[in-house]
C-alpha cells in the first residue's frame, strides 16, 4: 500500500464524498442487518403458530391474527431492503464519482507533468509506455480509488454489524460460524503477493504492445512500401503473446480467490446449520435464530467472496501507481519556467564561449571548444557535414540540451539563468523533422501564435512569405483541409515550408532554421531565402544547413567538423581558403550542374 499513499492528497480533497460514502454504507448495511431480525421472529412467529394450526385454521379470528403477523414482517423486511437499496444507490454516488473525479485530476496531473519534463526524457523513454500510463494505469488506480474503497469500507462496516449482531444473538455459534477466517486472511495474503508481482509484469507486457502498435501506425507507409506486411504482423504477435502469457497467469492466480472464499463462506453455513441445530435441540435458540444465521452468512458472501478481487485490484492498482510514482518523480524544469532572469529585447549579442557538450551516454565528445559571437539582427550560417553538431547547437541555443560546458549568453544573461518561459517566447525554431498535428493547414499555422489563433489574412501573408500559399488554394478545402496525423497527407516539401510559415508567423527575436529547406527543390529554395531577407531584419537568426546555397548568403558563416569550427567567415572568405566550406561548394555545385 506505500505507493497508494500518494493518492491520500486526492482522498483528502474529495473528503466530503468520501465522508457521506461511509454514512451511507453504514445506514445500508444496518437496515440490511435488521432487515433479517424480522425473518428470524417472522419464522419464530409460524413455528408458534404451528402448534395450534388447527385453531387457525377454524377461527378466522385467530386465522387473521396469523396473517397479519405475517403480512407485518413481510412489509418490514420489504421496507428495510428498499430503504438499504436507496442508500446504496447514494454510496455509488459518492465514493464512485468521488474515484471519476480523482481519476480526471490524477490524469491532468500527468499531463501537466509530460509538459514540464525536458527533452531528454522522451529521448530515453518510449511512446506507447508513456501513453499506457495515463490510460491503463491511471484506469487501475480508478478502480482502486471507486470499487476498491467502497468494497472495502462495506466489508470492515458490515463486519462489524453482523457479527456484533450474531454475538448478541449467541455467541458460541458465532465462533463456530467465524471459524474460516483466519484461513482465509492467510490464503487471501498469499495469493496477493503472487498477483502484485504479475500485475507489475502484465503492466510492463501491456506497455510494449502498445510502444509496438504505436511505432507500427505511425510507420505504416514505410512498413508498405517495403512490403514488411508479415514481419510487422509477426512482431506484433510476438507481442500480443507475451501480453497474454502474462494475463495468464495473472487470470490463473486471481481465479483461485473466488472459488477459496466460496469454500470457507459455504463451511460457515455448514457450520450453522450443524451447530445451530444441535442448540436449538437443547433449546438454546431457536429456528428463527438458525435461519437467521444462514443469512447473515449469506450477507457476508459477497463481501468476503470480494475480498479476493479487492485484494486483486490494490495489487493492480499498487503496481501501476508505482509506475506512475515512478515517473512522476522524474525532475523538471517547473521552477526553472518562470523563475529567472528576462531577456533584453535591445540585446547585444549571442556569445557562445568555449562550449562544450556530449550527450548523456555517449563516450564521444560532440561539441569541442565552440565560440563565435552573433550581433542582433545579424544572421549566422552554420555548415557541415552530417553528425557535425549543426543541431546539437541549436539544441543548445533553444535550452533543449542544459548540461554543457562553457558559457552562452543572450546579451548579458547567461542560458540556464533564463527563465525558460521568456527563451521559448522570444525564440522560434523550425526543427529539421516537419512536424504538423491532425488539424487543419489554418489550424497549424496559427499554432506558432501566442495565442494559437490568427485571422486568415495574416495567415495567408506568411503561407505565401514560406511559397506554399499556391499549393494550399490548390486543395479542394484550402486553409481548411485537414491534414493526416504528422501531415501524412502532404508531400515533404509542403510540410517543411508550412511549419516555416508558423514558426514566422510568431514574429520572434531569434529565428533558429534547422536543416528545415533540405526537401525543398533549389528554385523553391531560393524564393523562401529571398523572402526571408526582409523578414530577417532586426532579428537574429541562425540558419543551419549541410547545403551552401542555403547560408552562403548569412553575415557570417561557421564551418563544423566532428564537433569543431574548422572555418569561420562569411561566403567569399570561406571560398578563398580553400577548406572544407570550398569543397562542399564545389562538390554540391558539381551534383547540381549534373
Amino acid at each position: 500500500m506505500k505507493h497508494l499513499k500518494t493518492l491520500n492528497k486526492y482522498l483528502w480533497r474529495y473528503k466530503w464524498h468520501l465522508g457521506l460514502g461511509l454514512v451511507f454504507i453504514i445506514v445500508s448495511d444496518l437496515y440490511g442487518v435488521w432487515a433479517q431480525v424480522y425473518v428470524r421472529e417472522g419464522i419464530d412467529a409460524i413455528a408458534k403458530y404451528q402448534t395450534k394450526m388447527d385453531l387457525v385454521a377454524q377461527n378466522e379470528a385467530v386465522k387473521n391474527e396469523f396473517y397479519a403477523n405475517i403480512l407485518y414482517f413481510i412489509l418490514f423486511f420489504i421496507g428495510f431492503n428498499l430503504i438499504k437499496g436507496f442508500f446504496l444507490f447514494c454510496q455509488r454516488q459518492t465514493i464512485i464519482v468521488m474515484s471519476r473525479r480523482i481519476e480526471y485530476d490524477l490524469k491532468n496531473s500527468i499531463y501537466k507533468h509530460y509538459q514540464e519534463l525536458p527533452v531528454t526524457f522522451y529521448q530515453k523513454g518510449n511512446t506507447g509506455d508513456i501513453m499506457n500510463r495515463i490510460s491503463e494505469d491511471v484506469g487501475k488506480v480508478r478502480m482502486y480509488l471507486g470499487p476498491g474503497i467502497m468494497y472495502t469500507i462495506n466489508l470492515v462496516v458490515l463486519l462489524t454489524i453482523t457479527i456484533g449482531q450474531m454475538l448478541r444473538v449467541n455467541t458460541e455459534l458465532t465462533l463456530y460460524v467465524l471459524t474460516p477466517l483466519p484461513v482465509m486472511g492467510i490464503l487471501v495474503y498469499i495469493i496477493s503477493q503472487r498477483i502484485n508481482k504479475k500485475s507489475g509484469i502484465l503492466q510492463q507486457k501491456q506497455s510494449e504492445l502498445s510502444t509496438r502498435v504505436q511505432e507500427d501506425f505511425t510507420a505504416i507507409r514505410l512498413i508498405k512500401t517495403f512490403g514488411k506486411k508479415v514481419f510487422a504482423s509477426k512482431r506484433f504477435d510476438n507481442k500480443t503473446n507475451e501480453y497474454q502469457k502474462a494475463a495468464n497467469s495473472l487470470l490463473k492466480t486471481d481465479a483461485g480467490f473466488t472459488p477459496v472464499m466460496t469454500v470457507l463462506v459455504g463451511l460457515s453455513t455448514v457450520l450453522t446449520i450443524l451447530i445451530g441445530g444441535i442448540q436449538c435441540i437443547r433449546g438454546h435458540i431457536t429456528v428463527g435464530n438458525i435461519a437467521e444465521f444462514v443469512l447473515y452468512v449469506n450477507m457476508l458472501t459477497w463481501p468476503f467472496a470480494s475480498v479476493g478481487w479487492i485484494s486483486s485490484l490494490i495489487e493492480r492498482a499498487a503496481a501501476s501507481q508505482e509506475r506512475i510514482n515512478e515517473f512522476m518523480h522524474e525532475p523538471t524544469y517547473t521552477e526553472k519556467l518562470h523563475k529567472g532572469n528576462i531577456i533584453d529585447k535591445d540585446f547585444e549579442s549571442i556569445v557562445f564561449e568555449k562550449v562544450q557538450f556530449n550527450y548523456s551516454g555517449s563516450n564521444k565528445t560532440s561539441l569541442t571548444n565552440i565560440s563565435f559571437e552573433v550581433k542582433k539582427g545579424k544572421t549566422l550560417g552554420i555548415i557541415g557535414k552530417t553528425g557535425s553538431g549543426k543541431t546539437t547547437i541549436a539544441n543548445l541555443i533553444n535550452a533543449e540540451q542544459t548540461n554543457y560546458n562553457g558559457s552562452i549568453k543572450i546579451g548579458k544573461h547567461e542560458l540556464r539563468s533564463i527563465a525558460l518561459h521568456d527563451l521559448r517566447n522570444t525564440i522560434s525554431c523550425v526543427p529539421q523533422e516537419a512536424f504538423l498535428f491532425s488539424n487543419t493547414i489554418k489550424g497549424n499555422i496559427a499554432f506558432g501564435t501566442r495565442s494559437g489563433e490568427a485571422i486568415q489574412e495574416v495567415i495567408e501573408t506568411y503561407a505565401k512569405k514560406a511559397v506554399v500559399h499556391d499549393n494550399i488554394i490548390g486543395f479542394e478545402k484550402k486553409y481548411e483541409t485537414v491534414v493526416g496525423e504528422r501531415g501524412i497527407t502532404l508531400s515533404g516539401g509542403q510540410k517543411q515550408r508550412i511549419t516555416i510559415a508558423r514558426s514566422m508567423i510568431r514574429e520572434p527575436e531569434i529565428l533558429l532554421f534547422d536543416d528545415c529547406l533540405s526537401a525543398v527543390d533549389a528554385e523553391t529554395e531560393k524564393e523562401i531565402l529571398n523572402n526571408l531577407v526582409e523578414f530577417m531584419k532586426n532579428k537574429t537568426t541562425f540558419l543551419i544547413s549541410h547545403r551552401v546555397s542555403t547560408v552562403m548568403h548569412a553575415d557570417e558563416i561557421i564551418v563544423l567538423d566532428e564537433g569543431q569550427i574548422v572555418e569561420k567567415g562569411n561566403h567569399a572568405e570561406l571560398l578563398k581558403n580553400n577548406g572544407l566550406y570550398k569543397m562542399l561548394y564545389n562538390k554540391q555545385s558539381s551534383q547540381k550542374n549534373n
